[in-house]
């Protein structure tokens, strides 16, 4: 059974950070990459990054310049460094497997507000 967990999510005033964390259990972690995207209110979901198991990285244009997504083979864990972050950053963020089929995490609120 492949589970992802994400955590880390939070109110955050504009220009903070949060890391946020996604551990995945049960899956081909080490050959699978593991991407990040959110879904704003009233908005279909977006992809904001990927990282594969030789740790290739690639970023959606909005959020290049701001987030870093890392992992750590020996934690199974994928994470979200988000800096500067803005109002519109504000959605539920979720991990993803993908494998032969893909999973997904049940999310984690990310509010930025003043």
């Amino acid at each position: 059974q492949v589970q992802l967990v994400e955590s880390g999510g939070g109110l955050v005033q504009p220009g903070g950070s949060l890391r946020l964390s996604c551990a995945v259990s049960g899956s081909r972690f080490s050959i699978n990459a593991v991407s990040w995207h959110r879904q704003a209110p009233g908005k279909q979901r977006e992809f904001l990054a990927v990282i594969t198991s030789r740790g290739t990285t690639n970023y959606a244009d909005a959020v290049k310049d701001r987030f870093t997504i890392s992992r750590d083979s020996a934690k199974n864990t994928v994470y979200l460094q988000m800096n500067s972050l803005k109002p519109k950053d504000t959605g539920v963020y979720y991990c993803r497997d993908h494998g032969a089929v893909d999973y997904w995490g049940q999310g984690t609120q990310v509010t930025v507000s003043s």
